[in-house]
């Protein structure tokens, strides 16, 4: 029935916001918020409704758990960088049906998953920053799923994934969109320094490292990149534990998936983490 017709990974750094604002770093985040724009203009040209977030700033400690809420409205300050992000106003519409459609598929795949749509959970700025600058019309939906997941293994967050797009595809009258929002390597810049690491990455193994992986998806060796990524996510200081990472590869076939990434922000550090926006091709 519905269709996913876009997959990403997604930076949200919330020097982004400080981009906007008068000062010494206006517009030192031009490249992410393009990229942004960019994604959201192919995800309108595809028809897409509705966003689903897999936000790495969402921490849980039992089970999976998705944020499909009518609708988020609010003013948002950041609790770990309040200098950065601070009175941001937000407001977009949800979409309880997906939420519960996901959930219902995760569960029955042996993934128990919960969707609070009568709730005051809050959204974590994974998902605000983004739709910040790619939905500011409020023309999407929004979906936001944990993905800061604390005692979970990666193959069952990918198992998840696979669940959402089979709700998509089974169940839903629509057009969806999924985005890993996370870093690559995420070792912030130690207190102290931070400004000196601004645009830069923790360290040349962590940067190398990242290269990498980004080769390796531009290249599509899938399998290669799937067997080291628990280590990868470890060793490298993965934001979430690259829980996003693994759902948006669920979605897409795991270690079976062939697609070669097209990278939209190139590589970039970012207060000692690594950080792009790049398009995943739906097979």
């Amino acid at each position: 029935m519905g269709k996913l017709a876009l997959a990403a990974k997604i930076t949200h750094v919330p020097s982004m916001y400080l981009s906007e604002l008068d000062g010494e770093h206006k517009g030192c985040r031009e490249a992410a918020i393009n990229g942004h724009k960019e994604i959201s203009r192919r995800c309108r040209e595809l028809g897409v409704d509705t966003i689903v977030v897999f936000d790495t700033h969402w921490l849980v400690n039992s089970g999976y758990h998705i944020n499909n809420a009518p609708n988020f409205e609010g003013v948002y300050t950041s609790n770990e960088l309040p200098h950065f992000i601070k009175n941001m106003p937000y407001s977009y519409d949800g979409n309880v049906e997906l939420g519960d459609l996901i959930a219902k598929a995760a569960t029955d795949a042996g993934v128990p998953t919960r969707a609070h749509s009568d709730t005051t959970l809050g959204i974590e700025y994974g998902t605000l920053v983004p739709m910040r600058y790619m939905n500011e019309d409020k023309h999407f939906k929004v979906v936001s799923i944990s993905a800061m997941c604390q005692v979970h293994d990666l193959e069952q967050s990918a198992k998840l994934g696979a669940a959402l797009r089979k709700a998509i595809e089974e169940n839903y009258d629509g057009t969806v969109a999924v985005f890993a929002s996370g870093s690559l390597s995420h070792r912030f810049a130690q207190n102290g320094v931070s400004e000196q690491y601004l645009h830069k990455v923790w360290s040349p193994l962590l940067e190398n490292v990242d290269h990498r992986v980004v080769e390796m998806w531009e290249q599509g060796e899938w399998p290669e990149f799937v067997e080291m990524l628990p280590e990868y996510a470890l060793k490298c200081h993965g934001e979430g534990f690259m829980h996003d990472t693994a759902m948006l590869l669920g979605t897409l076939g795991w270690d079976k998936y062939q697609g070669k990434v097209e990278v939209v922000t190139p590589y970039f550090g970012s207060s000692g983490t690594g950080q792009i926006n790049a398009i995943f091709p739906v097979n």
